[in-house]
């Protein structure tokens, strides 16, 4: 019997030793829903090579679901529970995204987005206190000894939480609102001349009007919104550590900045060493449908079948806008699989099947999917690339024009506004992307893209976390920007005193000068006068 426990524990050791070299402990500060979708696959796989991982969570959360098994560990935060709140929270958040926001310009979209930041900052700052203030807490995670801790950035906190326990971090992120926190936290790189603000909706090769656009976009992000919402969390974030600091300095204490995107969806651009893509680390072959699911995609034929979704986010639309659609898929020779809760629409064709969920990845790993009606989420987006399924776009909100529209460059998208679109226009868009080759055969060519990589995006992100954890950060690959203030960084101070020393030798030329020419007009009168 004891020898059968040793032997146990010398293979679990084993395991643990040529899983990850050493089993280390990992803090995370997550986002909820599809930013959860993404960052568990993470978390899973460094469970999977023996790391110890616990999630601070918050009882309001929605798709993180803390009560169901699991290999990762979930610390819930004590906050008051007022789940009824929080769902209407949500709820009128969708409402608008679903139907205001894509009626707005993109300045007035995210002023929106950026007024619904704003009503939740006080949860957030409740949430964020209930950690930092709770002694018990606090005690309780520095015991704990984390080696590293994993945060997306999309909430704040994260990073005040490691700062506190002195804990090295790693972001996980898609964007921030004009790709501010990038640039100005992370030290960024961003030539506005070719570098496309982050939803502005826009590519690398921009008209002369289009960078004005660009330019009027990053000074909007940067000096309306940037600065407005760091001035609260500057202050909040001073209070607790006890000193003068800033929500950017802090931020730029980032080791690494695991991006979720790739060179199969990104325009080239310059980025830093600490700047990691790992775009499309959850998407995974296909797996067999549901045996009626099978059926219906199988009864389609020669002409294959389309794919509807607008993301977990969005769970119905307006009868008038779901009839619209309706009529559009019925007029198509494809089987259509749409996920949707709402009324059954009354234009609805015989051809097209409702869900309340279906699994979007084997479907468009189907060999019989020929089309992605999506609404640009990141991570669909990245599913169809992997499966090299073209797709009609019909963005929102947030990122999703800026998705499409890089879709759009390289080929693979056709788009429709949601908000003017008929019947005819989606229709139109569809026929397009099925049966024009092109659409496919770019699509095709990202997905080779994507699956040429010498490293996979999910080991990838796992290395770096490991790293930061074997070597207790990776401050080799920080740039010295971070130490420099905006003027140095600049070159201003360099250039304003090259400016004045011009300024000096002209001054003293010149003085010389008329010091010259004074002295030879009286010596002039002189002989005259002789």
């Amino acid at each position: 019997m004891m020898s059968t426990k040793w032997i146990s524990a010398i293979v679990l050791l084993q395991l643990c030793y040529t899983g990850c070299g050493f089993c280390g402990k990992v803090l995370v500060w997550p986002c909820d829903m599809s930013h959860w979708l993404n960052l568990r696959i993470i978390l899973e796989k460094l469970t999977e090579r023996g790391h110890e991982v616990t999630v601070l969570v918050s009882p309001q959360s929605f798709i993180i679901d803390y009560n169901k098994p699991s290999t990762l560990k979930f610390e819930v935060i004590p906050v008051p529970r007022d789940r009824e709140a929080a769902e209407k929270s949500l709820n009128d958040f969708l409402d608008i995204a679903t139907n205001v926001m894509p009626t707005l310009s993109r300045w007035q979209s995210a002023l929106k987005l950026q007024e619904f930041f704003h009503q939740i900052t006080g949860n957030l700052k409740l949430l964020c206190e209930t950690v930092a203030y709770n002694q018990s807490i606090m005690k309780k995670l520095r015991e704990a000894n984390y080696n590293v801790m994993v945060i997306d950035p999309a909430l704040p906190c994260g990073e005040l939480i490691a700062e506190l326990l002195g804990v090295p971090f790693v972001y996980t992120l898609r964007f921030s609102m004009g790709d501010t926190v990038e640039k100005h936290c992370g030290k960024l790189p961003a030539p506005l001349s070719y570098v496309p603000v982050t939803m502005a909706a826009l590519t690398d090769r921009m008209t002369f009007l289009q960078r004005v656009k660009n330019l009027m976009f990053s000074i909007f992000f940067n000096l309306w919104i940037h600065q407005y919402n760091n001035q609260f969390w500057d202050q909040f974030y001073s209070e607790v550590l006890g000193r003068p600091t800033t929500l950017c300095e802090i931020m730029g204490k980032a080791e690494i900045w695991l991006i979720r995107t790739y060179w199969d969806f990104e325009f080239p651009r310059p980025y830093l060493p600490n700047f990691e893509f790992v775009g499309g680390l959850h998407c995974k072959p296909a797996k067999p449908l549901p045996k009626e699911m099978e059926e219906f995609v199988q009864s389609s034929g020669e002409d294959g079948v389309v794919v509807f979704s607008l993301g977990s986010m969005v769970k119905n639309l307006t009868d008038e806008k779901a009839n619209l659609i309706a009529s559009a898929l019925a007029q198509i020779p494809q089987k259509v699989l749409w996920r949707y809760k709402g009324n059954k629409p009354a234009t609805l064709g015989t051809n097209t099947r409702l869900y309340d969920w279906i699994p979007q990845n084997d479907l468009l790993g189907h060999p019989k999917t020929k089309a992605f009606i999506t609404h640009g989420g990141t991570n669909g987006i990245y599913e169809a690339i992997y499966h090299g399924v073209p797709m009609v776009g019909v963005p929102m909100f947030a990122d999703q024009p800026d998705n499409i529209a890089h879709m759009k460059a390289k080929g693979a998208a056709v788009e429709v506004n949601i908000n003017t679109m008929t019947s005819a226009d989606l229709l139109h868009a569809l026929r397009t992307v099925i049966n024009e080759p092109s659409y496919k055969e770019n699509a095709t060519r990202l997905s080779r893209i994507h699956h040429d990589q010498p490293v996979k995006p999910l080991d990838r992100a796992v290395f770096w976390i490991e790293f930061v954890m074997r070597h207790k950060g990776a401050k080799h690959l920080r740039p010295a920007s971070h130490d420099l203030t905006w003027f140095q960084y600049h070159s201003l101070d360099v250039i304003g005193f090259l400016l004045a020393c011009v300024a000096t030798a002209i001054f003293l030329v010149t003085k010389c000068c008329l010091f010259s020419c004074r002295k030879f007009s009286k010596a002039g009168k002189k002989k005259k006068r002789e």
